[in-house]
């Protein structure tokens, strides 16, 4: 691993402007690199699905001393305000100049890849097929991985190299993702001159999350309504309002359940106060969930502490493209990268971090064996 090398690919990276559905430009110059260091590389036909300018990039590395097959995986695409990116470096912590992200989430998963397959290319390690998926749009709901096929996925392990925390975290599990839109519906009348008239979809809206169950709801459950919007005037009773709302969970069954009783307080609502709505229920993305005992997870802590990290494995409320890979069948674990206030103005990563992320991933490549 060269670390010089690694620290100009991920300022090279940050500055090739990439937000979410116009990654073409960082996807050409992450198939230039990994072609010259022998990759196979394709970009899918996922535009046409996530609406982006570009495909999901997909790479190949033959396998050196190692049979069976790894997956390696980040996305490309970054959130706003990320473009024009001016990286800078003080006492070995990389920042934005302050007027956009660092781009940290996801290019510090996308270099250390890249820097995976570099050393492996000039040197003579062991490691096994390598498959290198980088993903677009994925903050925008996972759309490029949902649109990856997945027809050749046969429950091969995939390392996500894209969680916050340093580099030793192991993301075990993350939660099933729905959201809800529910619009109800009252009547319009003068507020000052017949309210009797009229019925408020705000009073039906209120009566109903006042009846919901919200928040942390156990260790692995959570519920939350996310806008409000309703109503015309001041001085006219709304007769429509649109409440939109998400719940997770570890836990399939204990999701159903959230959407069983969050499904009760909107009806009871309208029961009582008359008038109609309209529910509708979406996935935003499956959930996943690896034991700790699993061969993956233990391999990955055991590289992680000989490489003298903290190594913890732990489960998350966020998501991200595990999620969509574990639902096509790969075995995926999310990986912590270094990177802290991500989505922020805040947004730093710290050198060593980034470092220590490549070396891990290299180590668990050489380490994979086919009984993992």
């Amino acid at each position: 691993m060269n670390p010089e090398r690694l620290l100009q690919c991920f300022l090279q990276l940050v500055q090739i402007d990439s937000p979410s559905f116009h990654e073409a430009k960082v996807a050409a110059w992450c198939q230039k690199e990994l072609e010259a260091c022998g990759c196979r590389v394709r970009i899918d036909d996922s535009s046409a699905q996530t609406g982006s300018d570009t495909g999901n990039l997909i790479a190949y590395m033959p396998a050196r001393g190692r049979s069976g097959r790894l997956y390696f995986s980040a996305h490309m695409d970054t959130v706003s305000p990320g473009e024009g990116i001016r990286p800078q470096i003080t006492d070995g912590v990389i920042r934005s100049a302050g007027d956009t992200v660092l781009g940290g989430d996801d290019k510090s998963g996308v270099a250390a890849i890249i820097e995976m397959v570099r050393t492996f290319d000039q040197t003579d390690l062991p490691h096994p097929e390598l498959v290198i998926l980088l993903s677009v749009a994925e903050e925008c709901g996972l759309l490029g991985a949902a649109a990856i096929d997945g027809s050749d996925f046969a429950g091969e392990p995939c390392l996500v190299l894209d969680a916050e925390g340093p580099p030793g975290v192991v993301i075990i599990g993350a939660p099933y993702h729905h959201e809800f839109t529910a619009r109800f519906i009252g009547r319009a009348s003068h507020a000052g001159v017949k309210p009797e008239d009229g019925l408020s979809a705000i009073v039906l809206a209120a009566r109903a999350i006042s009846g919901m169950h919200l928040g942390r709801l156990d260790d692995m459950t959570t519920a939350n309504i996310g806008t409000i919007q309703g109503g015309r005037a001041n001085n006219v009773v709304a007769d429509t309002c649109i409440v939109t709302g998400e719940f997770r969970s570890l836990k399939a069954k204990r999701l159903n359940e959230v959407q069983v009783q969050l499904a009760a307080a909107i009806q009871d609502a309208v029961a009582t106060g008359g008038g109609d709505v309209e529910v509708d229920w979406t996935q935003a993305y499956p959930g996943f969930k690896v034991e700790a005992s699993d061969p993956l997870v233990q391999l990955v802590l055991n590289e992680a502490q000989k490489l003298g990290l903290r190594a913890e494995a732990r489960c998350t409320g966020g998501g991200s493209d595990a999620n969509v890979l574990a639902d096509k069948g790969l075995r995926p674990l999310v990986l912590g990268c270094g990177m802290t206030a991500v989505h922020s103005l805040k947004e730093s990563l710290v050198v060593e971090d980034l470092e220590n992320t490549a070396r891990l991933a290299i180590a668990c490549a050489v380490a994979y064996g086919d009984d993992i």
